[in-house]
């Protein structure tokens, strides 16, 4: 049996599909990067709002971290995740050639397929992100 899917979840992944969005939007490769990165988190914290209770601990933990945990079944997705974290910082901090065009579209196109898996996995159905519908603060 599986967990009731609250809102917090809910809420999680369409920041999730938005960050997809605006990734497919862009076409400086760091933005992609970072907002496909930023993606795969929400879609992440989704899971965890979904698995978790919150704990008593004062100590904060990494969500790449805690999702093995919860989902053993993603724990390769977590470390593959937990690896690009860094560049994301990179790119999130104005670092332009941080990241490649090649390395932004891949990473675009494995959080599409973790935030359908995610889905699947959360007993949701799966409907492809579609870029007109990015949420663009300007």
């Amino acid at each position: 049996m599986r967990p009731p899917i609250g809102a917090s979840a809910h809420e999680q992944l369409d920041l999730a599909r938005h960050d997809l969005a605006d990734a497919m939007t862009t076409t400086v490769p760091a933005e992609r990067y970072a907002a496909a990165h930023r993606g795969a988190l929400h879609t992440t914290a989704a899971v965890l709002a979904v698995r978790t209770r919150p704990a008593a601990s004062k100590r904060p933990r990494s969500a790449w971290a805690l999702l093995p945990q919860v989902a053993p079944e993603l724990t390769e997705w977590a470390a593959f995740f937990a690896a690009g974290a860094g560049k994301r910082a990179a790119a999130e901090a104005g670092l332009t050639r941080a990241v490649s065009a090649r390395e932004a579209d891949d990473l675009l196109r494995d959080t599409q397929t973790f935030l359908a898996l995610v889905e699947t996995t959360l007993g949701l159905s799966h409907q492809p992100v579609l870029p007109q519908f990015a949420h663009r603060a300007s």
